[in-house]
C-alpha cells in the first residue's frame, strides 16, 4: 500500500493531481520571466499512514519499479588525515550508471510504466543523460538524450552503449534544456528534465532517507554539490519527509558547494535574487547558466538555515587527487567539489559535529579533467636498472 498523493506547488500552494501532463504550477509558470530558473515547481505530498517506512512515500507502487541496483548506496567513514573524526562520504558513484542521477531516472522510469509511456527525453550536461538511458535501457524504453556538444565524451558513449538516441546541441546545458522540452511537448514525450519533473525531486530524496536509516539518527552537516539545486533540494525534501511524518526532529545543516566559474545559487542566497551567469568550470555537471532548480533550492536554504560557497577549478583538482588517495574513491569533479568545500570550511565546523560528503559520480566519466593533476611516466621501461 502506498499513500495517497498530489502535487503542491511550492510558491502558492496550490494542488494538483499527480498526471503525466501535469509538470509546473499553471498558474505560477504563467510568470516565467527569460533567463531566470523554474517558476510554479511542483512538490509530492502525500496523506500520513500509520506503520509506513520513510521509504514507503512514493507516488509511484513499488511493482512498477525496475528491479535494479539503485539506491542503498555506502556510507562509511573516512580516515583522512586533517579531518574530524566523524566524516562520512556517502558514495552514490556505486549506483548502476555510475551517477546519483540513477534515483530519479528509476523514479522516472516507473512512472513511464505506470502510465504506460513509452519513450523519455531529457536535457543533461552528461550524468541525468546516461542515467536515464541506463535505466531506460533496463526498463523496455526508449531514451532521448539531449547533450551539450562539449559534454565529456565517455558520458556520452555511456548513452550510446545503453542504446539512446543522443542529439548534440550547438549550446549549453541551458540550450539543450529549451531544446528537449520543445522536442518532449511536439512528439508527446515524458520529460525527465531536472526540476521541471516534479519527480526528479522526489527520487532524490532518497539518499536523504537513506542517511537517515544508515546512521540510525541524522549527521550535522552535509556538503551536497550544486548546480540547478535539484540534488540540494531533493535532500531538504527527504528530510523534510522525515520531519514531517514523526521519523526525526530536526533537519540538518546543508552546505551547497558551487563551482566559483558558475555559482548562480551562491550568488542569489548573498544577494537575495538571481543573476545570469555565465559559467566556466571543469565541472561540468554543476555548470548551469540559469539553475532551473534555483528558486526552490534558493527557498530552501533561506527556510533551513542552509549555507552555500564555491570552489575553483584549483580547488577542485586537488580535493579529487586527495581524495582519491586518502580513500580509494575516484570522484567526478562536480563531486569532489565537495570535499574542496569542506576544506575550505573545516575550521569552521565543530569538532565533534558529524560530516557527510555526498559523492554524487565516479571519476571515470571524465578523466580529461582529472589528467590536469597527473604526472605520468616520462619513458618506458626495459629493465628495472633504468628506475631513478
Amino acid at each position: 500500500m502506498i499513500p495517497q498523493s498530489q502535487y503542491i506547488c511550492s510558491e502558492c500552494g496550490k494542488r494538483y493531481e499527480i498526471l503525466p501532463e501535469i509538470m509546473l504550477c499553471p498558474d505560477c509558470s504563467k510568470k516565467q520571466q527569460p533567463n531566470e530558473p523554474l517558476r510554479g515547481i511542483l512538490e509530492v505530498e502525500y496523506s500520513p499512514l500509520p506503520g509506513l517506512r520513510p521509504g514507503d512515500y512514493l507516488p509511484v507502487e513499488p511493482r512498477f519499479f525496475p528491479q535494479l541496483p539503485v539506491g542503498n548506496t555506502p556510507l562509511w567513514k573516512t580516515a583522512i588525515s586533517g579531518t574530524h573524526r566523524e566524516l562520512y562520504i556517502k558514495d552514490d558513484s556505486r549506483n548502476l550508471s555510475a551517477s546519483f542521477k540513477d534515483r530519479a531516472s528509476l523514479l522516472v522510469a516507473a512512472f513511464a510504466i505506470r502510465h504506460g509511456i513509452s519513450e523519455v527525453a531529457v536535457a543533461s550536461t552528461g550524468n541525468a543523460g546516461s542515467s536515464m538511458a541506463a535505466i531506460a535501457a533496463a526498463s523496455g524504453l526508449k531514451s532521448t538524450i539531449f547533450l551539450p556538444e562539449k559534454a565529456p565524451r565517455a558520458k556520452m558513449i555511456q548513452a550510446l552503449q545503453y542504446g539512446a538516441r543522443l542529439i548534440t546541441v550547438d549550446g549549453n546545458y541551458d540550450k539543450a534544456f529549451d531544446l528537449s522540452l520543445e522536442y518532449s511537448d511536439k512528439y508527446g514525450v515524458l520529460s525527465r528534465n531536472t526540476a521541471y519533473n516534479p519527480l526528479t525531486i522526489e527520487g532524490k530524496k532518497s539518499a536523504a532517507i537513506e542517511l537517515f536509516q544508515q546512521m540510525e539518527s541524522l549527521p550535522d552537516y552535509i556538503f551536497v554539490p550544486c548546480g540547478d539545486g535539484v540534488i540540494l533540494g531533493g535532500m531538504y525534501k527527504g528530510f523534510r519527509d522525515l520531519l514531517r511524518y514523526g521519523f526525526t526532529e530536526r533537519i540538518p545543516l546543508l552546505v551547497a558547494v558551487q563551482a566559483e566559474g558558475s555559482a548562480a545559487i551562491f550568488n542569489a542566497l548573498r544577494d537575495g535574487k538571481f543573476h545570469p551567469v555565465r559559467s566556466h568550470t571543469l565541472a561540468d555537471s554543476i555548470a548551469v547558466d540559469v539553475p532551473r532548480g534555483g528558486y526552490y533550492a534558493l527557498q530552501q536554504l533561506q527556510r533551513y538555515g542552509g549555507r552555500a560557497i564555491t570552489v575553483t577549478d584549483t580547488a577542485i583538482l586537488i580535493a579529487q587527487k586527495k581524495l582519491s588517495g586518502a580513500t580509494g574513491l575516484f570522484a567526478e569533479p562536480a563531486a569532489a567539489a565537495v570535499y574542496a568545500g569542506y576544506e575550505k570550511i573545516r575550521a569552521e565546523l565543530p569538532e565533534n559535529a558529524r560530516i557527510v560528503l555526498l559523492i554524487t559520480g565516479s571519476g571515470l566519466k571524465d578523466i580529461d579533467s582529472a589528467v590536469k593533476e597527473l604526472k605520468f611516466p616520462k619513458k618506458a621501461l626495459s629493465k628495472i636498472g633504468e628506475l631513478a
